[in-house]
Parts: structure tokens; C-alpha cells; sequence
């Protein structure tokens, strides 16, 4: 008879003691699949945050203040600097920028598709503070196709983005002061503007301003040439923004670069801690569900001395001996793989969300085979010594427990 087909007679034959050594199995490798699977969506949900913090950086112009004094008579404050920074100088921004993305990729050996364009993408914006219909209004000059990709969170509610220079979009709560509809004229200075769109609620500033091309607001007020702030995005979250925010500072005179993202990226380090933290809890797990199933397959090897016995006075040899507990190794590794990666899915699909609140949890297919080449690996580890055991069991020791 072919050995495999003896071992899975006595699989059948011995299925409650097959479940419960496949038991150890299932819950190291349930808790490992549970783990990774709230960790990747965990890591989704962080990524997102950062894509709504927008920008890597912000560069607004270097304006401080000065305390004046006469001995010890305080005369207030006197602001130094201008108030606007010179479009002149975001070309030099953006070489700047490119420049150090490039270096940053080539000190981690990441590769990319470089076709010598522009790598960062710098969107200029120009305040204004006037009147809209009778009623005090932000206007925000902006480049339209840049602001897009540096906001990738603004959807329109109603209407269409800005596609022309005399149009505008404006923000759900400014929409409803203003009692501006899509396709409302409004004017900004004299300048004859139309409502495009109203975007989605945001909860940021961007709720209460109008948006117009910047171009169109710098001539309405005869500020050709002049910014407020730049924000600059680059390639990606991962990105030298401090670095970038050093060049320019460095670099060009009478700005001020800062890099925004500190705090989703202390959010990132403690989730890698818990992750780190919870990997070491599975790595634990497996290790008690290996000594588990040890002790199940030593068992096995008590209850088997007869068979064995007879089976080596027939002329079994060593390495069919520990074929037979291979075999069953790898049945315990399929049966705790399979029932580990969908108990641990499950579990991590209504765990996740409790405990990192509003993680959207998906099944991840690749962990699959993860799972299964783990628990086999840890069933054939189990059943090393065990099966070692085995074939040291003489026909004499088996023929006395008869």
C-alpha cells in the first residue's frame, strides 16, 4: 500500500486527534493573518490621512516680528518683510524641489520613470479680502490644474470645475451666504466672474472662501506677478520634505518653507509600534501552537508504538517512518492554514474597525498562501522530533506493549 494512502486511513481513522493538533495551527496562523490584514488597513487608512494633508510643504513669505523698545518703555511690534512672494521665484522653487526628490530616490536605491520634467507640483495662491455680493469674502487666486492634485480631496457637489478664466468655484457655506448657485454672475472688483461648481463640504477653511483662477485675481487688483502662499507636493508621502523645506530656506531669500506633515507621520510611527507590538503577540502564538502540536504528534507516537513496531518487523525503514509524520504534517498544515487565514480574515474584518476606528477593513487574497506555507512550515517543525522518536522505537519495545 502506498504510504500516503496509509496515512490517510489513519487520518479518518484518527480525526479528532488531527483536528486538535491542526488546533495550534489555526490560531497561530489566525492570529498572524489577523494581524497583517488590520495592519494593512491600517496602513491604507494613515496613507489617506496623509493624502489629505495635502501639500508635503508650505511657503509662505519670511515676514517676522520686531519688539520695539525705549529702556524698558515697550513701543509694540514692528512686521519686517514683505507681505507677498514673487511668482519670479517658483521656477527656482520647483528645479529646487525636483532636485532633491531626485537625490532623496537615489540615496534609498528607488528607481522611477524620470522623463526630466517637473517632479514636484507647486501651486501658488494669492488672498484677497473683498466684497461679493455686499458680503466680506475670502478670494483665493488659484492655478487650477495644480490646486486639483495638490487637494485631492475636493469633489464638486453641484457643476463642473474650472475650465475658463472667468470662472469660479466656491465652498458649501460660502455658497449659502452669498446665496450663489452654479451659474450665478458675481463680481470680483469690477471683473464679471461665473459660479462653475460648489464643492463638496470639506471641514476646512476651503468651505467659506471662492476660488477663482489667479491670473484673473492678480489683474482685478493689480497684483501681476505677486503670490501669498505656495504649497508644494511631491511625488510622494515618502518623500525628503524636510530636507526640500531646507534647500529653499537656504536658497531663496525672504521666504519661509515648512514641512506639514509631521503629524500623520507620528501617527504612521505609532501604528508601525503597535504593529511591531501585536507581530511579536502572533510570533508567541505560533510558538505555543508549535509546542502544541509537538506534544499532539508525541503523542501520537505513544499511542503508535505497535504500529510502528510492525510496521519496521515488515521491513518499513527510517525515512518511511518519518514520511508518515511528514505526510501528516502537511494534512495538519493544509487543515490549519485554510481554517487560519479564514477564522483570522473574519476576526480582523470585525476587529480592525474597533480598534482603529473608521479602518475599512478588506480581505487580502495574498495572505493566503502566507498562511498556508506558515502553518505547514510550523506542522513539519512539530513534527521533527517527534517523528526522530519514532524511528528509534525497536520491535521488541512495541511487541511488549502488546
Amino acid at each position: 500500500m502506498k504510504l500516503y494512502k496509509l496515512v490517510a486511513k489513519d487520518v479518518v481513522r484518527r480525526k479528532k486527534r488531527v483536528l486538535y493538533a491542526a488546533l495550534g495551527v489555526v490560531i497561530g496562523t489566525m492570529t498572524v493573518v489577523g494581524i497583517l490584514t488590520i495592519a494593512l488597513a491600517g496602513q491604507e487608512r494613515i496613507t489617506v490621512q496623509l493624502e489629505k494633508y495635502g501639500p508635503n510643504l508650505s511657503v509662505v513669505p519670511a515676514i517676522s516680528n520686531l519688539d520695539m523698545k525705549l529702556g524698558n518703555l515697550s513701543l509694540g511690534t514692528l512686521t519686517v518683510g514683505e507681505n507677498y512672494i514673487s511668482a519670479d521665484k517658483i521656477p527656482q522653487m520647483q528645479q529646487i524641489a525636483d532636485e532633491e526628490i531626485r537625490m532623496g530616490f537615489a540615496s534609498q536605491g528607488i528607481r522611477f520613470q524620470d522623463d526630466g520634467g517637473n517632479i514636484a507640483t507647486l501651486a501658488p495662491k494669492l488672498f484677497v479680502n473683498t466684497k461679493v455680493e455686499g458680503i466680506s469674502t475670502m478670494v483665493v487666486g488659484i492655478q487650477p490644474e495644480a490646486e486639483i492634485k495638490i487637494k485631492t480631496w475636493w469633489k464638486i457637489k453641484e457643476g463642473e470645475y474650472i475650465q475658463k478664466q472667468d470662472q469660479a468655484i466656491v465652498g458649501t457655506v460660502a455658497a449659502s451666504l452669498l446665496q450663489l448657485k452654479v451659474g450665478s454672475p458675481i463680481s470680483i472688483n469690477g471683473d464679471k466672474l461665473t459660479i462653475a461648481g460648489i464643492l463638496h463640504e470639506t471641514g476646512a477653511n476651503d468651505d467659506y472662501q471662492l476660488f477663482i483662477p489667479i491670473d484673473t485675481l492678480q489683474k482685478a487688483f493689480n497684483k501681476e506677478g505677486l503670490v501669498s502662499s505656495i504649497d508644494i507636493r511631491a511625488l510622494c508621502n515618502a518623500c525628503p520634505a524636510e530636507t526640500i523645506a531646507d534647500a529653499l530656506n537656504k536658497e531663496i531669500a525672504g521666504i519661509r518653507a515648512v514641512a506639514v506633515k509631521q503629524i500623520a507621520e507620528t501617527e504612521m510611527g505609532m501604528l508601525e509600534k503597535i504593529n511591531r507590538f501585536m507581530i511579536a503577540m502572533a510570533i508567541i502564538t505560533l510558538a505555543v501552537g508549535l509546542f502544541g502540536v509537538i506534544n499532539t504528534m508525541m503523542t501520537s507516537v505513544h499511542e503508535r508504538i505497535k504500529d510502528i513496531g510492525i510496521m519496521r518487523a515488515v521491513g518499513a525503514s527510517r525515512n518511511q517512518i518519518i514520511k508518515i509524520f511528514i505526510y501528516e504534517a502537511l494534512i495538519i498544515g493544509i487543515i490549519g492554514g485554510i481554517l487560519g487565514y479564514i477564522v483570522g480574515s473574519v476576526l480582523a474584518y470585525i476587529i480592525g474597525p474597533l480598534l482603529l476606528e473608521g479602518t475599512t477593513v478588506h480581505y487580502v487574497p495574498i495572505y493566503f498562501p502566507v498562511a498556508l506555507g506558515l502553518a505547514i512550515l510550523v506542522a513539519i517543525l512539530a513534527t521533527t522530533y517527534p517523528s526522530f522518536l519514532a524511528t528509534r522505537i525497536r520491535v521488541a519495545d512495541s511487541f511488549r506493549s502488546l
